[in-house]
């Protein structure tokens, strides 16, 4: 009998841990299970979204790729509308104005609606803002609007000779437009053309290229002309200072004040503001 009775309780404390030990499994699966479903409560496209993005030009930021999403759809049809009119590749347009601008959440671009970091110059006649880039406090111009920038930045590239072999490259060829601002001059930095290849590539803006391009738009080489802004008068033969001010009802210090003029001599083609 009592050889009876230790058997049972041996099988009862056999039995007992056993389940113990079920228990504590099944305790640590539903643990497990629960952090791994935890760990998946954002999707990859989401993370990815919101990954940070940096971008350095002119403008030093770090944005998501969602703000760079947006800056994209929001600026896509000004890029392709202005390849059509002058030949310079949507992609390239798009890659300048997101690094410039940082998605266009830079101080220029915010402040001046400048997006792609052009500096006054010496024909600049409208506003300017102080900004430091490569020395402090250097002149940037200033637009009324975002598409001002988009149109002058065409401007820019068309009327100065060291960007005219720039032209001549196949326009679906975004690689060669890259290495060409870059050997033209157009920024310092040293990794500028890889720059914007690698954003090209990642947000894929070379199909704005051939969105217009499978439309049979012929391009041909843009005109140098000079660009005519709202308020303003470009010079002709035979005008003066006293002759331009009489046109346009104003005195003559007026007049060099507003363009901050100190001698009295001005150029043909040169542009003047005028109110």
């Amino acid at each position: 009998m009592r050889k009876l009775f230790l058997a049972l309780l041996v099988l009862c404390c056999v039995g007992c841990s056993a389940s113990h030990k079920n228990a504590t499994r099944e305790k640590i699966r539903a643990e497990y299970a629960k952090k791994k479903g935890g760990s998946k409560s954002k999707s990859k496209s989401e993370i990815s979204r919101n990954k940070s993005v940096k971008l350095e030009a002119t403008s030093k930021v770090s944005v998501t790729n969602v703000t760079v999403d947006e800056y994209i759809n929001t600026y896509k049809l000004v890029a392709m509308e202005n390849m059509k009119l002058f030949g310079i590749p949507a992609s390239i347009k798009l890659a300048q104005g997101i690094l410039e601008s940082g998605s266009g959440t830079g101080t220029l671009s915010r402040e001046a609606n400048n997006h792609f970091g052009i500096k006054c110059a010496n024909n600049w006649s409208g506003e300017s803002v102080a900004f430091t880039d490569d020395a402090p406090d250097e002149c940037f111009r200033k637009y009324n609007s975002p598409m001002e920038s988009f149109a002058d930045h065409s401007q820019f590239l068309v009327n100065r000779k060291h960007y005219r072999n720039l032209f001549l490259l196949d326009k679906k060829d975004y690689k060669s437009w890259a290495n060409g601002l870059k050997r033209a001059g157009y920024a310092t930095d040293p990794k500028y053309a890889e720059k914007l290849i690698s954003i090209i590539e990642r947000y894929q803006l070379y199909q704005y290229d051939n969105m217009v391009l499978g439309n049979n738009y012929a391009f041909e080489l843009p005109k140098v002309t000079e660009v005519v802004y709202e308020n303003s008068y470009q010079v002709a033969k035979g005008d003066t200072l006293f002759s331009i001010s009489r046109k346009f009802d104003m005195s003559v210090d007026e007049l060099k004040e507003i363009n901050k003029i100190q001698e009295n001599n001005i150029k043909i083609g040169q542009t003047l503001k005028v109110k």
